[in-house]
């Protein structure tokens, strides 16, 4: 590649891509230490109770088998702020697929067939886990995800949407969603010498090394942490997960290293899930569509075990003006798995109900869905009164509806068919919250040329190792050739977890001040470079976690192109097109990428995914990819994604947004919208399954 300069925004290939697709990059549960054991999980098969016995006769009479731990045998673990991680302590079973054992033996099948021959007793109790049969159970929390106040109110928002002459008031619903990503859950574990080593699958070494150090009381500096490869996690890997725990307990019972690896199976119960929610949304303007009242009631469901509140009436804190406003969640403590991030929480459901209920208003009023929006612009965020760091929308919308060719539109619904096929198109808009943590990281430049950054981000799938080289080598001046990227294990610089489209925006930001800190000394530097160089270093601490005075968000608009088959009710998406604004991309080539893997999950949102809970055993059903269907490359139609160039001075060093999640957010609802653009119909729960469409039809 040609020296650049500026690195910045070149679509650069990613630096792993042909060690990943020749085998050479190393995942969680590909490690062999010598003499490495298996483990396998033995999990509830009840929903609520104890377990009174565990017989493990047959199973350690099995060639190969050399344990199986139990509340009984299992080390002990000292007390942790998450219980979901308090595994084998005692015999309670407060859901479905909690652990109760756990097999160890030379070979995974040997382990595996251990864990099937353990026979377990339980005292069960009564339990409750469908959130439909227990909405009136739910209480207010003390706050939803992400530190939000669990209600706001502003103005008087039921008298004036009382007194309001255009109103909808709908209902909403979005099942429980599953993160399935490509690469399971899975851990390597080995004491030796006193010390731990993980090899996990995590988006965050650092907080998994801080939660094992914690669980088995050790010292940080005596764990050591390696996630260099992650095969995606789009949340469930944002924090550390049984998996780990498990291997490790194994590992020190045993005194050999132990691989577990989660079958996709069992992710659903194991690892977190986007729990369903229940919306009802309150919509009142004037005749021209100016809003009057905006209401957005929440209700969702959050384990025994631990608390979690989707945060999904947040967004509607953000989107329109209104002089009335009411935001409210609920939740019902259920005996299910505990729910937790899940791409784009919040957000996602949230704006699928929002975005839908516009859209229904705009029905109402004969009026186009896009000005509705544009009319409804706030020039401040309307729940802080804070001034946007930059908000463009509108300008999302309008170009996107230039390069979709959205003015060929017939506002009439079921308008156009083409033989069986009902065609329409939909819009709705996306936004996600500017998030940003401290982060430390060092750079060093060698009298060869080179220079290395050094910070503990984790590559997730989204390119960060080649960001990262793009952002130094744009401080540094020098072409993104010249610098190497390590990241991906503890003993590097201290960084946050990749989650809430946050990652690059932290790291970038340390890179960049080390990088600017770097330049200052080499102009003082005369002579050649000592042999091991200068390295300069950063601490964004005090500074990328100030409180800013404005509302930083990001923004876009989704539009979708949908037919619908009135013989079977099969809808099928046609075109996907997005436009965004997100601050300056960085890389055009993974930037993208990411917006449209953005949009395809918001299409497996719309169409296809769906997790159930058996009311009788409380587990979910349909959790692997034979029942809970994601979507394949025939699903996908053509997809677009562009973005307009976005100048912001109040974001970091780089002028940078997160992109990861954004893609996701307006996509159901587009799709949605269109659906009912097609068919006349409204379906206000998804997904929009062909026995679903056909029965409405």
């Amino acid at each position: 590649m040609a020296s650049q300069a500026n690195a910045l925004g070149a679509p650069i290939e990613r630096r792993e891509g042909r060690a990943k697709v020749t085998g050479d990059a190393l995942y969680a549960t590909e490690y062999a230490p010598p003499g490495c054991l298996y483990a396998w999980p033995v999990t509830a098969t009840v929903a609520r109770g104890r377990v009174t016995s565990l017989d493990t006769t047959t199973a350690l009479g099995l060639p190969g088998v050399l344990a199986v731990l139990t509340p009984e045998s299992a080390p002990r673990l000292a007390e942790t702020d998450d219980p979901t991680l308090a595994l084998l302590q005692d015999v309670r079973v407060p859901h479905h697929g909690w652990p109760v054992a756990l097999a160890i033996a030379e070979t995974l099948e040997a382990a595996r067939a251990a864990a099937q021959s353990v026979h377990v007793a339980y005292d069960t109790e009564p339990h409750a886990s469908v959130l439909d049969e227990n909405l009136a159970d739910a209480y207010r929390p003390e706050e939803a995800n992400g530190g939000h106040p669990a209600d706001r109110l502003r103005g008087d928002p039921r008298d004036a949407f009382a007194a309001a002459p255009v109103t909808v008031d709908v209902r909403y619903r979005v099942p429980p969603l599953h993160n399935h990503p490509m690469e399971p859950h899975g851990a390597t574990a080995h004491w030796h010498d006193g010390r731990l080593t993980a090899y996990d699958t995590s988006q965050g070494a650092d907080m998994v090394r801080a939660k094992l150090a914690e669980l088995f009381e050790l010292p940080e500096e005596r764990v050591t942490v390696v996630c260099e490869h992650v095969g995606g996690g789009f949340g469930s890997k944002g924090t550390p997960r049984p998996h780990v725990v498990l291997a490790a307990m194994a590992s020190l019972h045993t005194g050999r290293p132990v691989k577990l690896a989660l079958s996709r199976r069992l992710l659903p119960e194991l690892v977190g899930h986007r729990a369903p929610t229940d919306h009802r949304l309150r919509l009142g303007c004037q005749p021209d569509g100016t809003l009057l009242s905006v209401i957005h009631e929440v209700t969702t469901h959050t384990s025994r075990v631990k608390e979690f509140v989707e945060q999904a009436a947040v967004p509607a804190r953000v989107m329109y003006a209104s002089p009335s406003s009411l935001t409210t969640h609920r939740v019902a403590a259920l005996d299910v798995p505990t729910p937790s991030w899940m791409r784009a929480p919040g957000e996602a459901p949230g704006m699928y109900a929002l975005e839908s209920a516009v859209d229904e208003l705009a029905c109402a009023l004969d009026m186009d869905p896009i000005e509705l929006r544009a009319r409804n612009e706030p020039g401040q965020e309307p729940d802080s009164g804070r001034p946007f760091s930059s908000r463009h929308l509108v300008e999302c919308l309008r170009e996107g509806a230039e390069r979709f060719g959205w003015a060929e539109r017939d506002l009439r619904p079921a308008a156009r068919r083409s033989g069986a096929w009902l065609l329409g198109t939909g819009v709705a808009a996306a936004t996600y919250p500017v998030l940003v943590s401290p982060c430390r990281a060092t750079v060093t430049a060698h009298p060869d040329g080179l220079h290395v950054v050094r910070v503990n981000a984790t590559d997730i799938g989204t390119g960060a190792r080649t960001v990262l080289a793009q952002v130094a080598a744009h401080a540094l001046g020098v072409g993104v050739e010249a610098v190497r990227t390590e990241i991906g294990t503890t003993g590097l610089p201290r960084a946050p977890l990749a989650g809430g489209s946050s990652g690059t925006a932290s790291w970038g930001w340390a890179v960049h001040e080390a990088c600017r800190s770097l330049t200052r000394q080499l102009q003082e530097h005369s002579g050649p470079l000592p042999p091991d160089g200068l390295t300069a270093s950063a601490d964004t601490k005090g500074s990328a976690d100030e409180e800013s005075p404005y509302a930083r968000h990001a923004f876009g608009a989704h539009f979708a192109d949908v037919g619908v088959d009135t013989d079977t009710g099969e809808v099928r998406v046609r075109r996907l097109l997005g436009v965004y604004a997100a601050g300056r991309i960085l890389n055009a080539r993974t930037a993208r990428s990411q917006f449209i893997g953005g949009m395809v999950m918001g299409l497996g949102m719309a169409l296809t995914e769906r997790g159930s809970v058996d009311p009788a055993s409380g587990a979910f059903i349909g959790s692997d990819l034979a029942g809970y269907h994601v979507p394949a490359h025939a699903d996908v139609p053509a997809i677009e994604a562009h973005w307009i160039d976005e100048e912001d001075a109040h974001l970091n060093p780089m002028g940078s947004k997160g992109i990861g999640e954004i893609g996701i957010v307006g996509t159901a609802a587009a799709i949605g919208n269109a659906v009912h653009h097609a068919t006349g119909v409204r379906f206000r729960e998804l997904p929009l399954t062909p026995d679903r469409v056909h029965g409405a039809l």
